[in-house]
């Protein structure tokens, strides 16, 4: 996960709507059962489905009260606990 594309992803949800997002991560999750898809290519649409879903749990964040730095602070530091755990 990318801080940067999430802080921009978060941007583009405010700017117009979560739904745009869900929509492109079904489509995403959709494409990762094409059989031919090389795991390389995989792993870019894994990265990009993570970033989406971050972003959309930063907004609910922000949608409950939190700031926005606070809440991407806050969500990258869950992120890089549980990698460490």
């Amino acid at each position: 996960m990318k801080l940067p594309v999430i802080k921009h992803l978060t941007q583009f949800i405010e700017d117009n709507d979560e739904d745009f997002v869900i929509e492109t991560i079904e489509t995403l999750e959709a494409l990762t059962e094409v059989p031919s898809l090389k795991d390389e290519e995989l792993d870019v649409i894994g990265e990009l489905i993570s970033n989406m879903y971050g972003a959309v749990e930063v907004n609910k964040m922000i949608q409950d009260g939190t700031e926005k730095k606070e809440a991407l602070n806050s969500f990258m530091k869950r992120v890089l606990g549980s990698i460490d755990t």
